[in-house]
Order: structure tokens, then C-alpha cells, then sequence
């Protein structure tokens, strides 16, 4: 299936010069959202993961189904302020600006073999930080998989550490 077709462009959002790859139009195609969900399944199970890191708010739509799919245990990752017990925290650049992410201490071992799953690689600051929080909590990064890889945004320093697969590229 292509999935790029299911990808919208939206150009100038959320500020002057990003376009904005708008995941809703394959959020609203049943078929299609249960083909990525399958294949990125295929690929956490490839990896022995046994639990899936994501941030809120996009990766959590396709983690949590992923984590059903697999039987793997989804950890969240999210803005400050939003998890109820001890986190840790890791300030981190996004393609417009600075942010902050959380996750909560010991959702992870260091037994741990984690899948990240997010919606878009884009200049690849969120996950660098979550790369972070997962290191404090000495688990081990066994994949990184997105829907969708903005491939000129961010540097391949990524995909020389980590096995790292995408759906689409752009």
C-alpha cells in the first residue's frame, strides 16, 4: 500500500515556511491505519522488543495499537506536568523552538529491549531527548520506527547507531 498518499501536505503550519504532514487523513482510512499499524508491528516484533517508548501526542496513537498488536509494554513520554510519579526530564530543540519531556522513573529496566515509535522524523530533536530519557533508565534501544522520515531535516547520525526504519520518506 502507498501510504503517502494518505499523508496531507499542509504548507505555512504551525508557522510561515513548515509544511505540516497531516497524519489525520490516514487516521481516517480504516484499511490504511490497520496496514501501518501491521507493518510497524512487524517490525517491533523482528526487533524482540518488549516495550515501545513514544511521546504524546501523534506517536501514542500508533504505539498504543502497536503495543496491543505485540504484547509489549508502551511507556509514555510527555510534556512536564503530565505524569504523576518521579520523571525524569530532558529539554530538547524542535524544527520551532525548545521543549521539555518526561518519563516516569522505572517504567523502564534495564532488562528492557525498546522500540521508539514515532509519527514523523522531522530535525530529529524529540527523539534524540527520548534517546536520553531511555539511557537514564538503562534500557536498551534495540529499533527507532516512524510512519514517516522528513529525510533533508535532520542529520544521519541516527541510522549509524540505531536500526532505524520508516514507511515513507520524503
Amino acid at each position: 500500500m502507498d501510504f503517502k498518499k494518505y499523508i496531507t501536505d499542509v504548507p505555512n503550519f504551525p508557522k510561515e515556511g513548515v509544511v505540516f504532514k497531516d497524519i489525520t487523513t490516514l487516521l481516517n482510512d480504516p484499511e490504511a491505519f490497520k496496514a501501518v499499524i501491521d507493518e510497524m508491528s512487524q517490525f517491533v516484533k523482528e526487533q524482540g522488543a518488549t516495550a515501545i517508548v513514544a511521546p504524546e501526542a501523534r506517536g501514542f496513537v500508533f504505539a498504543s495499537a502497536i503495543a496491543y498488536v505485540t504484547g509489549t509494554k508502551f511507556v509514555l513520554v510527555r510534556k512536564p506536568g503530565k505524569l504523576p510519579r518521579k520523571t525524569n526530564e530532558v529539554e530538547y530543540t524542535l524544527e520551532y523552538g525548545t521543549s521539555k519531556l518526561q518519563m516516569q522513573q522505572g517504567d523502564l529496566t534495564p532488562n528492557d529491549k525498546v522500540v521508539i515509535v514515532d509519527d514523523i522524523l522531522a530535525t530529529g530533536g524529540t527523539i534524540d531527548a527520548i534517546i536520553e530519557l531511555i539511557d537514564k533508565e538503562h534500557a536498551e534501544i534495540v529499533g527507532i520506527e516512524f510512519l514517516a522520515d522528513i529525510t533533508e531535516l535532520h542529520d544521519k547520525e541516527l541510522e549509524k547507531k540505531y536500526k532505524v526504519k520508516s514507511l515513507i520518506n520524503y
